[in-house]
C-alpha cells in the first residue's frame, strides 16, 4: 500500500540533497569543532559556513545565530533567560492563548515563579489583534512572545505590527517561527523581532537541530551549563552533521520557494474544495488567506478526529488530529477552544499538511475515501 504522507507540519522527510551534504560529517569529517587539529578545523569551518547561510536567509548577522537542539530548546532559552535577566525592569510578560506548548508551558512555569503573565485572546481565525496587545502593555512589561504561524490551523500573525507595539513600550519581542521558515519569507529586520526560533525538521532537514536568532544586544544568556560553545550561549559539542543539513535545507528552501508555495497552494485549494463539495457539516479553521501554504485544518461535526485519523491510516493516509505534540491527548485543542469553537466540534478536528512530494493524485485518493469514512463514523456516533 502506498503511503500518502499529509503531516508535514509535524515533520518532513529529509531531502536527499540534505542527506548527501550531511554524510561526510558522520564518518569522514568527524572532528570535534572545539579541538585544534586539522580535521576539527573542517568541522568548525562547516559550522561557520552554515551559520552564514542561515543568517543570510533571514537577513541577520552570523553572530546573531545560535545553534540548538530544536525549536523547543530555542523557545525555552529565549523566554526563560530574557525574562530572568530583565526582572529588575519588571515581571510582566505577554504571550497568546494559541502558542505551541514549548512557549505556553514556559510562560506557565514563569507564572509559578512569580511572573505576571497576560495570555492574549484571538479572534475566530486565530488572529492576535494589535489593539489587544496595545491594551495589555504596561510599564513593567519586559517580554512579548507571539508565534509567526500556528502549527494547528496555519494562521499567520502580523508580526511587524505586534513587535512595533512591544518596542514602543520598551519590551523585547520573540516569535516562534518554527512553522514559518521555509514556507514563507522570514526577514528579522523587516519583522523587527529581537528573538526568533526555528527547527530544521520542519523544512526537510534533520531532527535534533534548530537555531535561536538573538539580535545583537539582546539580554539573553545560556540555558545550559558546560563548555563555551556558541559564543558561550549554548554549551555542548555541536551537532555538525545536523547543522550542515539545516543549512542545506535552508538553501533548498530558498531556491524552491516560489515553486513550493504555488504547488502547496494548489493542492490545498483542490483538497478544500473537494471536502466542501463532498462532505456536509464541516468547519474549516484558521484564516482563509493569511495562512501557511499547503495547510488544511478542518472539523467534522459529530465525529472524533482520532477515529478519522485511524481510518485514514488504514488506507495508507497519514494526517494529524490537532498538533503532533498533543495528538496523544483526548482533550480538545486549546487552539480551537481559544478561537471560540465548541469542545464537541473541536474533537472532530484533523490537520492535513502537504509537502513537495505530494501530488494531485494524492488529494484525489483522500477525497475518494474521506466522505465514506465520515459517513460511517457518523452512523455510529451518538451525536447524530
Amino acid at each position: 500500500m502506498k503511503c500518502i504522507y499529509l503531516d508535514h507540519s509535524a515533520t518532513t522527510p529529509v531531502d536527499p540533497e540534505v542527506v548527501t551534504a550531511m554524510n561526510p560529517f558522520f564518518s569522514m569529517h568527524y572532528g570535534n569543532p572545539s579541538s585544534m587539529y586539522s580535521i576539527a578545523e573542517i568541522s568548525r569551518d562547516a559550522i561557520e559556513q552554515s551559520r552564514s547561510t542561515i543568517a543570510s536567509f533571514i537577513n541577520a548577522s552570523p553572530k546573531e545565530i545560535y545553534f540548538t537542539s530544536g525549536g523547543t530548546e530555542s523557545d525555552n532559552q529565549a523566554i526563560f533567560t530574557t525574562a530572568q535577566k530583565q526582572k529588575h525592569k519588571g515581571m510582566h510578560i505577554i504571550t497568546s492563548s494559541i502558542e505551541h506548548h514549548a512557549v505556553l508551558y514556559a510562560f506557565q512555569q514563569l507564572e509559578k515563579e512569580g511572573f505576571d503573565v497576560t495570555y492574549l485572546p484571538v479572534d475566530s481565525y486565530g488572529i492576535v489583534s494589535p489593539s489587544s496587545l496595545q491594551k495589555a502593555m504596561r510599564s513593567d512589561t519586559t517580554l512579548v512572545s507571539i508565534m509567526h504561524a500556528n502549527n494547528e490551523v496555519g494562521t499567520m500573525q502580523d508580526i511587524l505590527s505586534l513587535a512595533t507595539i512591544a518596542h514602543e513600550k520598551g519590551a523585547l519581542f520573540h516569535t516562534d517561527a518554527v512553522q514559518a521558515i521555509g514556507k514563507v519569507p522570514v526577514d528579522v529586520q523587516l519583522m523587527n523581532v529581537d528573538l526568533l526560533s526555528s527547527s530544521a525538521h520542519k523544512l526537510y532537514g534533520p531532527k535534533g537541530v534548530g537555531f535561536l536568532y538573538a539580535k545583537k544586544g539582546t539580554p539573553f544568556s545560556s540555558y545550559l551549563y558546560g563548555g563555551g560553545q556558541e559564543n558561550k550561549k549554548r554549551p555542548g559539542t555541536e551537532n555538525v552533521p545536523g547543522i550542515v543539513g539545516f543549512a542545506k535545507a535552508i538553501e533548498l528552501a530558498q531556491n524552491r520557494s516560489l515553486d513550493d508555495h504555488q504547488h502547496l497552494q494548489n493542492l490545498a485549494t483542490f483538497l478544500t474544495d473537494g471536502i466542501q463539495n463532498l462532505v456536509s457539516d464541516v468547519l474549516f479553521t484558521g484564516h482563509p488567506t493569511q495562512r501557511t501554504p499547503g495547510h488544511v485544518s478542518v472539523c467534522f461535526k459529530y465525529v472524533e478526529g482520532e477515529s478519522i485519523l485511524l481510518m485514514l491510516d488504514s488506507h495508507g493516509i497519514c494526517v494529524s488530529s490537532g498538533s503532533a505534540c498533543t495528538s496523544g491527548s483526548l482533550d480538545a485543542s486549546h487552539v480551537l477552544l481559544a478561537m471560540g469553537i465548541d469542545s464537541a466540534t473541536a474533537q472532530g478536528s484533523i490537520r492535513l499538511t502537504m509537502g513537495r512530494q505530494n501530488t494531485m493524485e494524492d488529494m484525489k485518493a483522500v477525497l475518494n475515501v474521506l466522505p465514506e469514512i465520515i459517513e460511517k463514523l457518523r452512523k455510529m456516533s451518538p451525536l447524530c
